[in-house]
């Protein structure tokens, strides 16, 4: 196993970085940075948003071996350090995406300003479970996923009511790379760090989907109760609309509440120092 390579997409207006607050956003499996633009648009005055794709996802490249959620985190920690050298950021994640943010927050909390857990928790699905989807795929190939994650991504109506955004993510899972899904699935089947949670120190929002069958409500609440009882400081939003890819199908709720999130972390820092 060993850190893979990843590539990043801003999704703010091109500006010198540096100016504003960093925000780097992840994803979720299958999905690429197309699932955070709306929410991009809406905060862009206010951060600089930097995405970053999966392995064999978007515009990262394939993987040549497998690794493990916590050499995820490294890479996006390696992909800040190429764009932003020792910068600390904000960071919000989607299922995958999420899991990595609680690894960085781990690994290396030095980084992180704040943590935002999107439809994710410290232990998703079973060993057994991501196995044979990571066998599956490996097999078959990634389009055989998309019937069953349309069911589980979007919450009912959602791909009625939003067609292009919902084709544009199902086509980001046909065309990953199937064995960087795999060894994605890999990751997520050795990914648990439910013991760990109360090392946590980072600011951290959990937000979960009432239609979410993968993440459900209870898990955030789970990690959050991990997360306080260890004496760090995190809350958890459940989102009525929303299942598996909450950027997504509520860009704007996802954005106001990572703008009041952060702001009211730069306020208490602000009362601290009164």
């Amino acid at each position: 196993m060993s850190q893979p390579t990843l590539k990043a997409v801003l999704l703010s207006p091109q500006r010198m970085l540096g100016d504003r607050p960093l925000l780097v956003v992840g994803p979720s499996l299958g999905t690429s940075s197309v699932l955070w633009e709306e929410v991009a648009v809406l905060l862009g005055a206010d951060f600089d948003v930097v995405a970053w794709d999966l392995p064999g996802h978007g515009i990262s490249p394939a993987a040549a071996e497998g690794f493990s959620v916590a050499e995820l985190a490294s890479a996006v920690v390696a992909l800040v350090d190429s764009i932003a050298p020792d910068a600390r950021f904000h960071y919000a994640g989607v299922s995958l995406g999420g899991a990595t943010g609680l690894q960085l927050a781990l690994d290396h909390p030095d980084r992180l300003l704040s943590l935002s857990v999107q439809c994710s928790g410290a232990k998703l699905g079973t060993p057994e479970g991501w196995q044979e989807r990571a066998a599956t795929v490996r097999q078959l190939g990634t389009p055989v996923m998309i019937q069953g994650s349309a069911g589980r991504w979007f919450a009912p109506g959602f791909m009625e009511r939003q067609p292009d955004i919902s084709s544009r993510l199902l086509h980001a899972l046909r065309d990953a790379d199937r064995f960087s899904y795999a060894w994605c699935c890999d990751a997520l089947a050795g990914f648990d760090v439910r013991n760990r949670l109360g090392e946590i120190s980072v600011p951290t929002l959990a937000v979960a989907g009432v239609h979410d069958q993968v993440a459900t409500p209870a898990i955030a609440e789970e990690m959050v109760r991990g997360i306080t009882d260890g004496g760090g400081t995190a809350t958890a939003v459940v989102l009525d609309t929303v299942a598996h890819l909450a950027p997504t199908e509520a860009p704007d709720q996802v954005a106001s509440l990572l703008k009041d999130f952060i702001a009211g972390l730069s306020n208490r820092k602000e009362s601290l120092h009164d």
